[in-house]
């Protein structure tokens, strides 16, 4: 298949361990947060919280880019969309996510009143006019973020590290941070993602499972019948 120039094992080593430290089970859904700064701000602070994957409505091709901020952090959110919210919803209620909506109501709660440690979805509305009247029929229950100010509304950004960071306290005093959340074989499988993203993709070309990696990242099986990656596909 050509040269595949081994990763440094530093490197390997911080690959596996923050993904060891990921949390499947703590997520986003964007309703229509279009301006990159603020879709970047909060795939960052996603990637700075553990959280493994985020989940967006847009039309198609209507993902916001991302900002310089966060150039680096699409690598390693798994990014999702769905076509529209019910489908979204259903998609995280059927892996028993509760979800949570950032919206003043009679009825919110106080954000720091929630367990995070149970499958959570955090729901954020569009900049301009938050959360639709849609989302707020369909998550489980409106939180809020008390303020002492004449101003009762964050940037939705903001309003998404403050929940983020105290949904990973809760995790971090419960021990999720611990071990994996994820099952060995997925948990193989992302990290040889991560570590040899080009060797990856051409492996998922020829429809051939992934060969296994060393303590330190080498690859321990010959990878040279793999005609598909050039000789060229230098990991970076």
């Amino acid at each position: 298949m050509g040269e595949t120039k081994p990763v440094l094992p530093r490197r390997y080593h911080r690959l596996r361990d923050v993904l060891n430290r990921r949390q499947t089970d703590l997520t986003v859904l964007l309703e229509d947060v279009h301006k990159p700064h603020n879709f970047s701000a909060i795939i960052r602070t996603c990637d700075a919280v553990g959280v493994f994957a985020a989940h967006g409505v847009y039309n198609e091709g209507d993902v916001p880019a991302f900002s310089e901020t966060a150039k680096g952090s699409e690598k390693w959110v798994d990014i999702h969309t769905h076509p529209d919210l019910e489908t979204a919803v259903n998609h995280l209620k059927a892996q028993n996510f509760t979800l949570y909506a950032t919206h003043l109501t009679e009825n919110a709660l106080d954000y720091r009143t929630i367990d995070y440690t149970k499958p959570s979805c955090i729901l954020f509305g569009a900049e301009k006019w938050g959360v639709s009247t849609e989302a707020m029929a369909l998550v489980d229950q409106a939180i809020y973020i008390p303020m002492l100010g004449m101003v009762q509304s964050l940037n939705v950004s903001v309003a998404a590290a403050v929940i983020l960071f105290e949904a990973q306290r809760q995790r971090l005093n419960a021990g999720f941070y611990d071990h994996s959340r994820f099952e060995p074989e997925v948990r193989d499988r992302i990290l040889f993602q991560w570590t040899y993203p080009n060797l990856a993709n051409a492996y998922d070309r020829a429809g051939k499972p992934y060969p296994p990696l060393g303590e330190d990242g080498t690859i321990l099986t010959d990878v040279d019948s793999m005609e598909e990656t050039k000789p060229n596909n230098h990991q970076t």
